[in-house]
């Protein structure tokens, strides 16, 4: 009986699905969503608080995801903390390091980053202040990461950046 002509596109409909998918992605540019992970040091928790609140209200499309760690690093729940922190970074595209003092020695956040890094993660760091702190964590300086001023415009910029160079 009859036969099929296989249902094939040809491939000016390719090129035309093309086009219009880029258009649309063009248009959709503004509205993309980010999700970032935060990493900070526990003492520096009511100044991120800050940080998400200003995300808010500023209605910017960012999720925030985080897990302030006051365990020590060597603790007997490390492991269930590490695996737990895992998943958070597994699910974001960036990691945005609040830089301050304290976030240079603390090893949580160097593993954070470290971890991050391995798991191909745009690494960002901000900070409050019109200079970042003289300290940054081991793994934020070995692999030269970018640190810009807490400031909307060039925080979204940033973030933007290190997402499209993971």
């Amino acid at each position: 009986m009859g036969g099929s002509s296989g249902g094939g596109l040809f491939s000016s409909d390719i090129k035309s699905l093309e086009d219009k998918v880029k258009q649309r992605l063009a248009e959709a540019k503004g509205d993309i969503s980010r999700h970032v992970f935060i990493s900070f040091d526990h003492e520096d928790l009511d100044e991120v608080n800050l940080l998400r609140g200003q995300a808010k209200n500023d209605k910017l499309d960012l999720n925030f995801d985080d897990h302030s760690v006051k365990e020590p690093f060597d603790s007997a729940n490390a492991e269930h903390i590490k695996r737990k922190i895992r998943e958070k970074i597994d699910r974001c595209s960036v990691t945005l390091v609040y830089l301050t003092n304290k976030t240079a020695s603390s090893k949580w956040v160097n593993w954070e980053i470290e971890e991050s890094l391995k798991r191909g993660k745009g690494i960002i760091g901000v900070y409050n202040g019109n200079a970042p702190p003289g300290r940054t964590p081991p793994a934020f300086q070995q692999n030269g990461c970018k640190a810009v001023k807490w400031e909307h415009a060039a925080l979204m910029k940033a973030i933007e950046d290190a997402n499209t160079k993971r």
